[in-house]
């Protein structure tokens, strides 16, 4: 028996087996809504194997974008465009879930290919926002610090988000609080200078998330799940750490979050990470023991071996593939014969099996 390819329920929802496709910013919509591409590129991976299929860092507002190109579910017309999309997941047998996000302080930025960075002023930048008006780097312009009244428009645009989540079938919703986005930056001490009750101490760093968890939770069905990504360190001094990770985790399970996805970085430039395969999974097998919460492995992880022995050593309850996925749609059933499960392939593709 494989524990990569063993089943996995979370609330009302099984999943076939416990290899999940990360979320992966492809910078290829117009006005914010999936094109072809995005339908071809998620509806591959379903074809593939995986269990769960979660859609790019999607942007709750034009403002919550991290490129004039990315995704956005905050009109009905991008909604009604993910129809198609989660449908034909749904039909290979895999899961449908969005990652709803706001950029904060790093958006308005140019594709990674045409150099990234911040939008110049005569190719219609806008204003970014963050809990203090610190700029991403140098080259970054400085943020509006946010006030009461910017903080209540941004959970509302997360409460609709997801409901309209909900209408165009997606079955997994995650919150994006990691990579220095608008969620992480409130919980980093390194981003959030505030001197009022978002601010300072970890219980007011955490307050604005955990209120747009709360806001979510009450549009988001409770037979479903709610999944959040977290850098589980800023892997810089004085930063957000693992720690603050745990306690943050043991806070979103009583809120109803069902899975803390383990990631890390992004918040500062320029920082050291020791980056090796699976240099991330002690995170998810330190949360998920402290905090006693489900937690998935994230950050090179490429090998099916190496992928069973996450799951089967209960280091995490799932994995994350996200470069790798890139690179082979089709590595669950490829691992599934480097292990020796008999993956069900499609009918149209068993003359290759």
């Amino acid at each position: 028996m494989s524990a990569l390819f063993s089943e996995l329920k979370i609330k009302n929802l099984n999943f076939r087996n416990r290899i999940f496709v990360s979320p992966m910013c492809q910078y290829s919509s117009h006005d914010s809504i999936p094109t072809d591409w995005h339908l071809v590129h998620l509806g591959s991976r379903a074809v593939g194997g995986a269990a769960l299929v979660i859609t790019e860092a999607t942007s709750v507002s034009a403002e919550g974008r991290i490129s004039p190109y990315d995704l956005g579910i905050w009109n009905n017309e991008q909604y009604t465009a993910f129809l198609a999309i989660t449908n034909f997941i749904k039909k290979q047998g895999a899961v449908p879930g969005i990652q709803l996000a706001h950029a904060g302080r790093k958006a308005s930025t140019h594709r990674p290919w045409e150099g990234g960075g911040p939008l110049n002023s005569s190719e219609n930048p806008w204003q970014t926002v963050a809990p203090s008006p610190l700029p991403f780097a140098p080259e970054y312009p400085a943020p509006k610090e946010m006030n009461s009244e910017d903080m209540e428009n941004v959970i509302n645009q997360f409460r609709q988000a997801a409901a309209n989540s909900l209408h165009a079938d997606f079955q997994v919703l995650e919150l994006h609080m990691a990579h220095g986005y608008l969620l992480h930056q409130f919980l980093s001490p390194l981003s959030n200078h505030r001197r009022d009750e978002y601010g300072g101490n970890f219980k007011n760093r955490i307050r604005f998330p955990m209120m747009v968890t709360r806001a979510v939770r009450e549009v988001w069905p409770d037979d479903l799940p709610l999944l959040v990504r977290i850098s589980c360190t800023d892997w810089a001094e004085n930063g957000w750490d693992l720690e603050q990770s745990i306690e943050l985790s043991k806070k979103l399970k009583k809120e109803g979050v069902d899975l803390i996805d383990c990631s890390s970085g992004g918040l500062v430039p320029s920082v050291k990470i020791p980056i090796s395969p699976g240099y991330q999974v002690p995170f998810a097998g330190k949360i998920k023991e402290a905090a006693g919460i489900l937690t998935a492995a994230v950050g090179l992880i490429t090998q099916a071996q190496q992928a069973e022995q996450i799951i089967h050593s209960g280091q995490a309850n799932a994995v994350l593939l996200a470069r790798e996925m890139l690179r082979n749609p089709y590595w669950p059933q490829q691992a599934a014969k480097a292990l020796g499960v008999d993956l069900p392939w499609p009918a149209q593709y068993l003359r290759a099996k």
